[in-house]
């Protein structure tokens, strides 16, 4: 077991695809010399070349039309959009041509490509640089969307969605990069957990507990927090948006009862209202209490000194799962 943050198991993990599939090819601005604007592609230019790690012009629709052209071609084309609101320019191509390419051409065509996207807040940031934009893209039939949350998932993960046959969404947890963990270099991709399948981070019994990104350290917290009140919260990391991994969520809510669901994207249309939705039909007569959702705010993301109150904190969490359990709103002093 090696200790590596979570960007330089990105970047270990990057290296691995490139050296085994010569189909490998890295695209995106500054990714090449300057190695990314995280660093997460530092020292692969100089390894394998600027034919295989290139630095771009400032064009995601260029990046992301690029990549397909090269997907048509034979290869495995990795983007990196440089940050999550820089995703949008792009936007048009990964919906009506990365998205439909393999149904619209009835299966004949494969569209191997994985879209890197840092996002999410808590960095103080200036605008269009906290984004979640994920449920769009997981809104999005033919797309797969897979959020890593540490080291071991981002590097196993990486690898799993540039080898997929499928256009993969991998949303990195940017406040996150710094994040240390334990990351398995020896594993064998084949014996690792499936991209899509969720892990449970933390056991309980009275709450089910489902995010995602940088909210599940929060969300593995606030457990800790609440097991001092006596309450036993079961922490699950969705790590894949689309396809949802509901047998795992269904088997833990059918023991609790209960459920919070957690994200910093806003709540309407977000992906908790799916889950939230999706459960409630699947599980509703286990259910003691209408699920909760504890998301950012619907509105524009906020100024660097106002993201505290944006982004879900331990506290609003726990009083989330307050609600859940028909306990008093701390934050707003009014029963559940």
């Amino acid at each position: 077991m090696t200790p590596l943050t979570l960007g330089k198991a990105l970047n270990r993990g990057l290296r691995n695809a490139l050296a085994a599939d010569p189909r490998v090819v890295l695209l995106g601005e500054d990714i090449g010399t300057l190695g990314g604007v995280f660093r997460i592609t530092d020292g692969l230019q100089a390894e394998f070349g600027r034919e295989r790690v290139v630095d771009s012009p400032l064009s995601e629709a260029g990046l992301i039309g690029t990549a397909v052209g090269l997907a048509y071609r034979g290869f495995r084309p990795v983007v990196e959009i440089q940050f999550d609101g820089f995703i949008y320019p792009g936007f048009d191509q990964i919906v009506a041509q990365v998205a439909k390419l393999h149904y619209r051409s009835r299966g004949t065509v494969k569209v191997p490509i994985t879209i890197r996207v840092p996002f999410g807040g808590g960095i103080g940031a200036a605008e269009h640089h906290s984004e979640s934009p994920e449920a769009y893209f997981a809104h999005t039939a033919g797309l797969r969307v897979v959020v890593c949350s540490n080291p071991a998932d981002a590097h196993v993960m990486i690898q799993q969605a540039i080898a997929s046959d499928d256009p993969v969404l991998f949303f990195e947890p940017k406040r996150r990069y710094h994040a240390k963990g334990e990351v398995d270099e020896t594993a064998s991709l084949a014996d690792a957990k499936p991209m899509g399948i969720a892990t449970v981070v933390a056991p309980g019994d009275d709450v089910t507990l489902v995010t995602y990104g940088a909210l599940v350290q929060t969300a593995k917290d606030a457990a800790i927090a609440a097991a001092e009140d006596g309450v036993s919260i079961e922490v699950i990391d969705l790590r894949s948006l689309a396809p949802v991994d509901y047998p795992t969520l269904e088997a833990s809510l059918r023991r609790t009862g209960r459920l919070v669901v957690a994200h910093e994207a806003g709540q309407q249309g977000g992906v908790g209202a799916e889950i939230a939705a999706s459960l409630t039909e699947r599980c509703f007569d286990y259910l003691e209490h209408a699920p909760v959702r504890v998301t950012g705010h619907d509105i524009p993301y906020p100024p660097a000194k106002l993201e505290q109150h944006h982004l879900p904190d331990l506290d609003r969490i726990l009083d989330g799962v307050d609600r859940v359990l028909g306990r008093a709103n701390s934050l707003s002093g009014v029963e559940a």
